[in-house]
């Protein structure tokens, strides 16, 4: 992502903008292929960035497929199968989710995960005054960024896709269940705070804090 930014920054300081569709698409990558700057020093940049940004998604690739060859033999297997389910939630960022919280069975109710990974509301308490402040980001800043991330997924209307279908074959009924009243709520809690003209990102943890109670509803299911 740093690598990516770069680039684009790059772009914008020069007058470039990609306007045929979203960014790191196929078409967004043969369309920087074309991409020549005028000042050598700035081609030169743009091409080391180009470089890096191949090598590391090689790289990402590879781990990537690692990492799914060796999840059929790890104690995770039933974890992830369930937490893929839930929309924004694939095969990487439910491993990520198991890796940072390791036994969900150890929280007793959904408040005391959604707490263990920061997103509930800091508290300053003086006399009879309570007053709630931006959320705590204790714990696990990657499984922060996790749920942060599969709630945006969350914005538009509830539907089963062919891809979400796919990943809930063979699943319990029970999680399939818990994964579509996650997509109503969540996509609830998005057009009610976006209704209050809430910005986007304070939506997005808003959801995040809901999506963790979902992850650990269903991380219950036997």
């Amino acid at each position: 992502m740093r690598c990516r930014h770069r680039l684009s920054k790059l772009l914008l300081r020069h007058g470039i903008r990609f306007e045929d569709g979203h960014a790191w698409t196929d078409r967004h990558r043969q369309w920087l292929a074309t991409v020549e700057l005028e000042w050598p020093a700035a081609q030169a940049t743009l091409l080391d960035v180009r470089g890096a940004i191949d090598a590391l998604a090689v790289r990402r690739d590879g781990l990537e497929r690692q990492i799914v060859a060796m999840l059929p033999a790890s104690p995770w297997t039933a974890q992830v199968g369930v937490l893929r389910c839930l929309r924004g939630v694939d095969t990487l960022s439910a491993v990520g989710l198991c890796a940072e919280v390791g036994d969900f069975q150890r929280f007793a109710r959904a408040e005391q995960l959604m707490s263990y990974v920061g997103l509930v509301p800091s508290e300053s308490t003086t006399g009879q005054q309570r007053r709630l402040g931006s959320i705590t980001k204790t714990g696990s800043a990657h499984a922060r960024r996790l749920l942060v991330e599969a709630a945006w997924h969350y914005r538009p209307r509830p539907k089963l896709g062919k891809t979400l279908t796919e990943r809930q074959q063979d699943q319990p009924q029970a999680a399939i269940a818990v994964s579509w009243n996650a997509q109503k709520r969540l996509h609830h809690t998005w057009t009610r705070l976006e209704a209050r003209g809430k910005r986007r990102t304070m939506i997005a943890i808003a959801a995040a804090r809901e999506l963790a109670g979902f992850v650990w509803a269903i991380t219950q299911i036997e």
